[in-house]
């Protein structure tokens, strides 16, 4: 870096009220600087559905993305979970819906078509690891598409990520099962569904401790978000679909909790029991060991 020119980082993200949220601070936005020191680095937004991010993960385009959790094992060599942005469910999260009433029972004996946000999210995979591999069929659908598709009678039902898990009952559409409620019932963990991964390369492109340096930068603007609560949902609602400030906050409270300012132990148990299962399953490769930087040390 030379005197004036900062080290611009890509960070990766839904364009969801979570998301904006927890990341804004970062931002230089309307002519306005960022409102946390950044250091040696500018931060530059890139902001896509997750599922797209799950492909672009694969290139390691991004310097820092979010990833669904059950992409970590296909980009392990490339990135490594930073200790905070997660998104995880406390006995919540994505809801298989219908447009008819049925049962999680009727889905085992007679299954319809489901339209899924993507095969690499986090939700599909726990929805696979209810029914079983293969136990139903599926067609991705943009997530934002999949509660009209669902109202329209085009799919029998639909799994629905981000702010569609409170407004579908609002268009019509019955709760078949919670995939958040049903793995924290077979586990006792949260369901970790979204991780904010770096890029290993950046260590040597940069000098060590730069791993760490970074994800202090983000812990950061967490913090100061969640210290400028009325300031970041403000901010957040340029991105939320269909709900009003209210409905906004109770979903961010939902996605941004104490897990996301860091993993700690029982976030990272859950994240290892998760990608076991999946592996097990046969639905992602083998993880082997998962790697957080945090701000204290290297990695855990």
């Amino acid at each position: 870096m030379t005197a004036g020119h900062p080290i611009t980082l890509r960070l990766a993200h839904s364009p969801d009220p979570d998301d904006a949220f927890m990341w804004w601070p970062l931002f230089a936005i309307d002519g306005e600087p960022p409102r946390v020191d950044t250091g040696r680095f500018s931060f530059e937004p890139v902001m896509q559905d997750i599922e797209t991010l799950n492909q672009r993960s694969a290139s390691g385009e991004m310097e820092i993305t979010a990833i669904s959790v059950a992409q970590y094992p296909h980009v392990k060599d490339i990135y490594a979970f930073t200790s905070c942005g997660s998104s995880m469910g406390d006995n919540y999260g994505p809801k298989l819906v219908s447009r008819e009433p049925m049962t999680l029972e009727d889905m085992r004996t007679s299954p319809v078509k489901v339209a899924i946000p993507g095969e690499r999210t986090s939700a599909f995979g726990t929805l696979s690891l209810m029914l079983g591999k293969g136990g139903f069929p599926f067609e991705v659908i943009e997530f934002d598409r999949i509660i009209d598709v669902v109202v329209s009678g085009e799919f029998p039902a639909g799994l629905i990520i981000h702010e569609g898990q409170l407004t579908f009952e609002d268009a019509g559409l019955h709760l078949v099962a919670d995939v958040g409620e049903w793995w924290t019932g077979k586990t006792n963990l949260p369901l970790p569904l979204g991780g904010n991964v770096i890029r290993r390369d950046l260590e040597e492109a940069h000098g060590p401790g730069t791993l760490r340096e970074i994800t202090r930068l983000l812990a950061r603007s967490l913090e100061y978000a969640l210290a400028h609560r009325e300031e970041s949902i403000a901010y957040a609602m340029r991105y939320a679909r269909d709900m009003g400030a209210a409905r906004a906050d109770e979903f961010i409270s939902m996605y941004v909790n104490k897990w996301t300012l860091d993993f700690g132990e029982q976030g990272r148990a859950a994240v290892r029991a998760f990608l076991g299962e999946l592996a097990r399953a046969d639905l992602t490769p083998d993880p082997g060991e998962v790697d957080f930087i945090s701000t204290a040390v290297e990695s855990v």
